[in-house]
């Protein structure tokens, strides 16, 4: 059976990860405007505490339903691997290493997340990939090593390895999120934030860093509910549908987004720099939104819960009426057909 849409698979994923990457990327230049009041440590604390209690005051609000399966007590190791990797270990590793390293050199070696995020997808958990996308990647990678060049080489020191390792951490933080990207987002992402912003306003504190004024808290607790919080929860979405190497590629941009918005907000020169990655990025852009993965495939006999309508996938029987989108343990039957398709939660096979 064919798509009738030939888009249709681009949606919701691309636009979220889109979105994700322009939130996530317009966070910086505002960050910038805040240094002049807060201490840098103790403003990457309030940033994830205003994600964290920005995310849970609206679950509050919206009912712990939302067509969303909870989490389980079979999630809670991922979660834990998740927050430990990319809230704990990756914050620590990253503020020591730029203590010891060159502003320029953690620039440069920031842009390895993206890398060890794809590479883990492609490497460990066997996504597939062609050299398409990777050209594509690539060309994304590209473009965000070039915005952060400042003409300077990285610095092969302790500072170095321990930016490197912050890298691996949160690369390895987007791929256990995978594994529970099924259940609600808002949840996953509240819980990082809470964590995260607890962990970084206590190292704030133990290095000297004191509290700004109620005004500025308030500021920056909403940059970082839309810049990390509503962000992650776009991510994790997104994650759902595009996989894990995907949704990461697109990610990348947000340096370029964060650029563009710099130029706006802050008043920056657009530079030939700047050009040539927007030129990079937007191939590598191109090369993945004109993907067709489309062959004929087995679905195996799945059982899982997770959030979604009665579509081609879903073809089950409820006793009563139901609403939709909604969330049930529910029974996948084999089946075999051909349809554009991305490594989402019922597209997980291998290829010869």
């Amino acid at each position: 059976m064919s798509e009738p849409n030939s888009h249709a698979h681009l949606w919701p994923g691309v636009p979220l990860a889109l979105g994700s990457a322009a939130l996530f990327g317009a966070a910086p230049p505002l960050c910038k405007l805040l240094l002049d009041s807060v201490n840098p440590f103790m403003l990457a604390g309030l940033l994830y505490l205003g994600a964290g209690i920005g995310l849970a005051l609206y679950r509050l609000a919206r009912g712990t339903g939302a067509g969303e399966a909870q989490l389980t007590a079979r999630d809670m190791p991922w979660l834990a691997l998740a927050i430990g990797a990319g809230g704990i270990v990756a914050p620590v590793l990253l503020m020591f290493g730029l203590s010891l390293n060159t502003a320029s050199s953690s620039a440069l070696l920031l842009n390895l997340e993206g890398l060890a995020t794809m590479a883990i997808a492609w490497l460990v958990y066997r996504e597939n990939v062609d050299r398409r996308l990777l050209l594509g990647a690539f060309a994304i990678l590209a473009g965000a090593v070039l915005l952060s060049w400042q003409g300077e080489g990285v610095a092969f020191n302790l500072g170095a390895v321990l930016v490197a390792g912050a890298c691996l951490a949160w690369g390895l933080d987007n791929n256990f999120t995978r594994r529970i990207s099924a259940t609600d987002p808002v949840v996953i992402a509240m819980l990082k934030g809470l964590v995260a912003g607890v962990v970084n306003v206590g190292l704030a504190l133990v290095a000297g860093a004191s509290f700004p004024p109620a005004s500025i808290v308030a500021i920056t607790a909403a940059v970082g509910f839309f810049g990390i919080g509503v962000s992650l929860v776009m991510f994790i979405v997104a994650l759902r549908h595009l996989g894990t190497a995907r949704t990461g590629a697109y990610y990348s941009l947000a340096p370029f987004i964060g650029a563009l918005l710099a130029i706006a907000i802050l008043g920056d020169a657009i530079t030939l720099k700047l050009a040539v990655a927007g030129l990079l990025m937007g191939f590598g852009l191109w090369l993945h939104l004109s993907e067709r993965h489309e062959h004929e495939h087995d679905h195996e006999e799945l059982e899982h819960e997770h959030s979604h309508v009665h579509d081609e996938h879903h073809q089950h029987h409820h006793d009563g009426p139901v609403s939709e989108p909604h969330s049930h343990w529910h029974r996948h039957a084999p089946m075999r057909h051909r349809h554009p398709h991305y490594p989402d939660l019922h597209h997980r096979h291998g290829h010869g």
